[in-house]
């Protein structure tokens, strides 16, 4: 179980991350190694079969592993996609909630299955997502030799 403290610290560092905002993303669940959000759906970011753009889904996907992560890492690990895969089941023509788990928490690699689907319960698509945890690049001076 994810304490109350962690959750709000992940939530205060994804909430500076701008396209949570753009996207209007909500988070309904925090708990180790895994991830519940809902994006609403815009007619702004349809695709062209006035269905949520697959481009989005998957941005929401890597999005929300890379949250699942922190749970169990924190909100101050330095992470970054490595590669990612989606398998579209269906359009998606309402809201969407993705829920992410993680798979493994290597040492460097982390996979992590994501499940999307709309406002019905239907899957719409499928994703895995791995990130690799990086160490932490030195601060960068302000002067130059």
């Amino acid at each position: 179980m994810l304490d109350e403290q962690m959750k709000q610290a992940i939530l205060t560092r994804v909430s500076r991350i701008p396209i949570v905002d753009t996207l209007r993303m909500s988070f309904d669940e925090f708990d180790e190694g895994y991830c519940k959000a809902t994006m609403p759906r815009q007619a702004c970011y349809d695709g062209v079969y006035q269905s949520l753009h697959g481009g989005l889904l998957m941005t929401l996907a890597d999005s929300i592993a890379c949250f699942a992560i922190m749970t169990r890492t924190g909100p101050d690990e330095t992470l970054t996609t490595t590669d990612m895969n989606i398998r579209f089941l269906a359009p998606c023509l309402t809201d969407v909630t993705a829920i992410a788990s993680v798979i493994k928490l290597g040492r460097t690699l982390c996979p992590v299955s994501v499940d999307l689907a709309d406002a019905r319960g239907r899957k719409v698509a499928v994703a895995q997502v791995t990130y690799i945890r990086l160490p932490r690049e030195p601060a960068h001076s302000k002067t130059r030799a």
